[in-house]
């Protein structure tokens, strides 16, 4: 193949890029907000001390499987809306909306359950390693404290998802990113007021923080919620949405046969990310304090390529969804290659910013060390992941979910898991080590998902049987 021709293959025009950052930037300016509040917000519970920021950490971490586990429950239906709105089958969308309600529902109803009922011993979970002179059972009780004010946000953040994911299927990215940036100034400003008592307010600590986050849920809620029922010209499609929730079986049973596996998919790798933060875990509570503050000032630098993987389920969801489905493939090789582009470039500044965030933090020095290293460490892998994260994208965008299942949670148990566990309690190797080698393993999934999207076993519509066999415009 010639230079020329590579170049048109990866390399879109001015018009597909804007159109690409038409939809990424404002989803990235959404979640950059977001995880730099939540980096401030972890910042300020860290310069209380250790322990309170590891029990938060734990707590973090625990309520991550939650989070994914709706975010995985919505993109099963997400797929269905992205096509339907594409297709302009405006009823299928508004009976995707109404399987999200049941779906996520029942999640939290699950969640609500078992937090309430193991929280204490999925927290004990975490601190079984050595204490390097932390008090275990105060970390304890702090996350005990934060927990319980934070699950009464759960419902307030369901309902956002529920809203967010369907105005970013049918294109609308702005709203969402706004409320978003209004919540996150609430969480910000009453973290300031109520963890350390300002201005007449109670000093809570860990539980200042919770009640913080609770507020910004909520008004992030009834932002979205207003405006998507207040202007009926842009949403029109939820017009008359709730006149039933009923859902017809026949696409209900779609619905859960192809998003079932990316429900089970997120549930297992939250759950396997949760068991390999466990695994570290065992080294110590300097290495819980040094993961947590990596992983919440990565997560600020992350934002890039999850926004990416975001654009290739809208952009590429529609085409598929409109027939279009050369344009389709075009649209996510080009996707693929801006994303590990990007990333290649994030994971530069992240090195090189790297010892300057922990230094932040009211830890010690040998936490900040742990912290430092593990930052460099991502940074280094950085593009890799941002490849695994658009091929994964890729693949989910034509409804191919139970190959995404065996690509991401099962590699994570088969492979990441039992490695994890076997390197952390039978090695002596530095915890830092571990983390290279589990990224190591990953270029396996690189390999696969690279060939799975070359061979276009993803492109698919869904929602219309006509358009399967329809040719590309």
């Amino acid at each position: 193949m010639s230079e020329t021709k590579i170049l048109k293959k990866y390399i879109g025009d001015k018009k597909f890029y804007k159109n690409v950052l038409r939809i990424s930037v404002p989803i990235m300016i959404q979640s950059g907000i977001t995880n730099f509040v939540s980096l401030l917000d972890n910042i300020m519970v860290g310069r209380i001390g250790t322990e309170q920021m590891s029990g938060v950490a734990i707590v973090n971490q625990l309520l991550f499987v939650f989070y994914l586990c709706i975010f995985g429950g919505l993109a099963g239906a997400g797929i269905f809306t992205a096509q339907y709105y594409g297709a302009e089958d405006y009823k299928g969308l508004r009976d995707t909306f109404r399987y999200k309600i049941w779906l996520a529902g029942v999640i939290l109803a699950a969640a609500v359950a078992v937090f309430c009922g193991f929280g204490n011993r999925l927290v004990s979970l975490y601190l079984n390693g050595g204490s390097d002179g932390g008090d275990l059972q105060a970390a304890l009780g702090y996350a005990m404290d934060y927990l319980k004010i934070s699950l009464l946000g759960l419902p307030a953040f369901t309902v956002v998802q529920i809203y967010s994911n369907t105005l970013r299927e049918c294109g609308e990215t702005v709203v969402p990113m706004r409320a978003g940036v209004a919540a996150v100034a609430v969480n910000l400003v009453f973290n300031y007021l109520l963890i350390y008592g300002h201005f007449f307010f109670p000093a809570l600590g860990v539980k200042g923080a919770a009640a913080a986050t609770v507020l910004s849920r909520f008004c992030e809620m009834g932002i979205v919620v207003i405006w998507a029922h207040t202007h009926r010209k842009e949403c029109h499609y939820l017009k008359g949405v709730y006149k039933t929730l009923a859902v017809p079986r026949p696409l209900a049973k779609k619905l859960f046969v192809t998003g079932s596996p990316l429900l089970v998919n997120e549930a297992l790798w939250s759950a396997g990310m949760a068991m390999l933060a466990q695994c570290y875990s065992v080294r110590g509570l300097n290495v819980v304090a040094g993961n947590n503050i990596s992983g919440t000032v990565s997560n600020v630098f992350n934002v890039v390529f999850f926004a990416m993987g975001d654009a290739i389920a809208i952009i590429v969801g529609h085409s598929l969804g409109a027939g279009r489905l050369k344009k389709a493939k075009d649209e996510a090789t080009k996707i693929i290659a801006f994303t590990v582009f990007i990333a290649a470039c994030v994971g530069v500044v992240m090195f090189a910013t790297s010892p300057l965030f922990p230094k932040i933090y009211n830890t010690n020095d040998e936490a900040r060390r742990i912290a430092t290293h593990f930052l460099m460490a991502q940074a280094v892998f950085t593009p890799q992941i941002g490849l695994l994260h658009a091929t994964y994208f890729t693949l989910r965008s034509g409804g191919k979910t139970f190959i995404t299942f065996l690509f991401d949670s099962v590699f994570m148990w088969v492979v990441s898991v039992p490695l994890a566990f076997v390197l952390s309690r039978y090695t002596g190797l530095y915890v830092i080590w571990i983390f290279v080698f589990l990224q190591m393993a990953d270029w396996l999934k690189c390999v696969i998902g690279t060939v799975l999207v070359k061979k276009e076993i993803w492109i698919n519509n869904i929602v219309s049987p006509e358009a399967q066999s329809a040719q590309a415009e």
